[in-house]
């Protein structure tokens, strides 16, 4: 079969690769347990401050965050910290993450994930990974995060960094469309 001019022109294949992961970057599936009356999702189990899903994690401090319908957060790094990112089933973000390590093996690579929608998932987001968020859902959404050191907002002291939320490209926090 022939394609017309235009389409055959931007005619392409889809790309079902998997897409390259960062190197430090894990997500683990959890488990959400239902029944008539709501639902239980056991985020962690912390011994001495250690998390089974996550060698290497001590926990020091847990954060809640919200985002209004649309906003995007972003981006933003920590030198030192790790973050074990959740969101709640019921509200759907978009996590964009950057590898902004010089010499890493991943440098470069940039990763979107969908959290919530559904799913109950954490993600841990190494030192070095810029990281930030988008609410794709019509009302608030929330982020429950813990993180390895505690927040100090002293300039001396502070781990946290910024960069310009355009920074990977204004197109990076766009819908998809195939």
């Amino acid at each position: 079969m022939e394609l017309s001019g235009e389409a055959k022109r931007r005619f392409r294949l889809q790309d079902y690769a998997p897409k390259p992961a960062i190197q430090g970057l894990q997500v683990v599936e959890l488990s959400r347990h239902t029944d008539d009356g709501g639902s239980f999702t056991e985020l962690g189990r912390f011994t001495a401050g250690l998390c089974a899903a996550f060698p290497g994690f001590v926990l020091a401090q847990v954060n809640y965050s919200e985002l209004e319908p649309g906003a995007i957060k972003a981006f933003h790094l920590h030198r030192r910290q790790s973050d074990l990112w959740f969101v709640p089933p019921g509200d759907k973000m978009l996590l964009v993450l950057l590898d902004v390590r010089a010499g890493s093996p991943t440098e470069g690579t940039r990763m979107r994930l969908v959290l919530g929608d559904g799913h109950s998932r954490m993600v841990r987001i190494p030192p070095g990974v810029a990281h930030g968020c988008r609410n794709l859902a019509a009302t608030p959404g929330r982020i429950i995060y813990f993180t390895d050191t505690h927040f100090a907002p002293a300039p001396e002291a502070c781990d946290e960094g910024r960069l310009p939320w355009d920074f990977a490209g204004a197109d990076i926090w766009e819908m998809t469309r195939e």
